[in-house]
């Protein structure tokens, strides 16, 4: 109990201490475990925790959206891919169709490679060869 209680402050205290880069890529994790759970579930064929995990990963996937700046064409394209991999979600919820959820998951995956990749630059710019995320 008093580990789960700890466990639950560190999240928690990571959260309100990270970087707008950092809650970004927390966000991919999270979508992504989502996704994994929802496979699982779907695997299993129970359709509640499909549902659930397939939710909140649509719920991650949406937050990004709606931050996403698309005063640019990268930005747009961006957020095009963001509305497909919403799509397939919806496809795996609804199917329990695994195709789909992998196609979200592929793309979920390089959105939070290319992310991480990109903070090591900029801490590498910043603060020199050290930096990683």
């Amino acid at each position: 109990m008093a580990a789960m209680n700890m466990q639950t402050a560190y999240k928690q205290n990571a959260m309100k201490t990270a970087s707008p880069a950092e809650l970004t890529l927390m966000l991919y994790n999270g979508c992504l475990k989502f996704m994994k759970q929802a496979k699982q579930a779907i695997e299993e064929k129970n359709v509640e925790h499909r549902n659930l995990y397939t939710n909140k990963a649509q719920d991650i996937i949406r937050e990004l959206m709606v931050t996403l700046k698309t005063d640019s064409e990268v930005g747009k394209n961006m957020l095009r891919l963001y509305d497909f991999a919403l799509d397939r979600l919806i496809e795996a919820n609804v199917k329990s169709d695994l195709k789909a959820l992998e196609d979200a998951e592929d793309i979920m995956v390089q959105f939070r490679d290319t992310w991480k990749e990109a903070m090591q630059l900029d801490r590498q710019q910043r603060h020199g060869a050290g930096g990683q995320a």
